[in-house]
């Protein structure tokens, strides 16, 4: 990747830095260069994990999924984990047998320094699809990183990650079950290619709490449809997306949980989906080219899921991207969206308000509209749309996405440069 699309031009959306985050027991990270990338930047990272860490994984519904993901849906079933792999500089995507390899031969490596056995392994790749992965930098690396690990690798495990991304993903948030503390970690990393239909992108999540692997499943896969199920860039679902989240048990000893819904977990279930909210956020305001953070709100829908469709169509139209990027207060855009997602509207009582200024109600625009405050709205970098179906149903759903600029374009026709 070439070095003029990372953090030399960082997205106007980016924090201002990168969090301070804690230690979290049981969990040793490092990171470095393989050569995987053309640049000589940081592209491995590797986490060693405590014994009897259990896992949960939510991983891309693409019918070309790349080899990693292949490899750690099988690893799932077994529920535990001692190690993970992820590379950037290489997808390892529709590479055949040859993908297939090298994810076995990267994790057999993993174990061995590990001294576990490779289904307690997981992997991930991103990157160029369809180029073989050059699984011997990787393997060759591997007892340097081991050397290297250290509990508080969050930054640099982040940035190893990275491929057009222009800042490093992180997140922390401390949770408490059944009055103890436990610690929650995440890193993430996307940019383009971002429409989840599990999710677009890598995140890894870890926290010192005692979960098995089944109420751990059933909270990630609640909190990922909070959060990285409700973001889009470019309405392209990839073909490597993994969401992984560890639970090491070496924090302080909490009561066993039994079952997802105990109300011990009621703290860690909230803070785990405002951590996944906050990454999946990230990613938005990393999106290739984008210069505005959009949130379209959608309610009166008949269900939760057709107003997510209608939000999703608003969030995913080129036409209303482009208006947003171009600050043009084209509300016209927004029916059309809302027209096209299939959901039972009633365009009599539809109403739409950009920036919380009503621009459209009772089937037309609102009597006596005054395009300024709009206009002014779009300036920011901030954009809200909320739209009211009119159906009179509780049906509501939020998704995040960015406006689409030439920014997009630029990247992703260099992209293998």
């Amino acid at each position: 990747m070439s070095p003029k699309h990372n953090e030399e031009k960082l997205s106007p959306l980016a924090p201002e830095s990168f969090p301070p985050m804690p230690d979290v027991a049981g969990v040793a990270l490092a990171a470095g260069a393989c050569g995987l990338k053309k640049s000589g930047a940081s592209d491995l990272m590797v986490v060693e994990l405590a014994p009897e860490t259990t896992a949960a994984g939510v991983f891309t519904r693409s019918l070309t999924a790349s080899a990693p993901v292949q490899w750690s849906r099988e690893a799932l079933r077994g529920g535990q984990a001692r190690g993970l792999i992820v590379n950037s500089g290489g997808a390892n995507v529709f590479t055949g047998a040859k993908g297939m390899e090298a994810v076995e031969r990267t994790v057999e490596a993993v174990a061995d320094q590990f001294s576990c056995r490779p289904s307690k392994v997981f992997a991930a790749s991103t990157g160029v699809i369809g180029e073989p992965l050059a699984f011997g930098k990787i393997i060759g690396a591997l007892p340097g990183l081991k050397a290297d690990l250290a509990p508080g690798a969050w930054q640099a495990a982040a940035k190893a990650i990275m491929t057009t991304d222009t800042f490093a993903k992180g997140a922390t948030r401390a949770a408490d079950i059944g009055g103890i503390d436990v610690t929650l970690n995440g890193i993430a990393k996307g940019s383009g290619m971002i429409a989840p239909d599990m999710a677009t992108l890598l995140a890894f999540a870890f926290t010192d709490a005692a979960l098995p692997a089944d109420v751990l499943q059933a909270l990630l896969a609640e909190a990922v449809d909070k959060s990285f199920n409700c973001i889009t860039v470019d309405s392209d679902t990839s073909t490597s997306d993994t969401v992984l989240l560890f639970a090491t048990g070496k924090g302080a000893g909490h009561r066993p949980i039994a079952g997802a819904e105990d109300g011990g977990l009621d703290d860690f279930k909230a803070k785990l989906a405002d951590l996944m909210v906050d990454l999946a956020q990230q990613v938005v305001r990393d999106g290739e080219g984008a210069t505005k953070f959009i949130t379209v709100a959608v309610a009166g829908a008949e269900t939760n899921a057709a107003a997510k469709r209608i939000a999703l169509a608003i969030a995913n139209s080129p036409l209303v991207k482009t208006a947003v990027a171009g600050e043009d207060a084209n509300w016209g855009r927004v029916v059309m969206a809302v027209g096209k997602a299939g959901e039972r509207i009633d365009p009599e009582k539809l109403e739409i308000a950009i920036g919380g200024v009503a621009v459209a109600k009772g089937g037309g625009a609102v009597p006596g509209y005054d395009e300024a405050p709009v206009a002014e709205h779009m300036k920011g970098q901030e954009v809200t749309i909320t739209v009211d179906a009119g159906t009179g149903g509780g049906g509501r759903a939020t998704v995040w996405t960015c406006d689409l600029t030439h920014g997009y374009i630029d990247i992703n026709a260099d992209y293998r440069s």
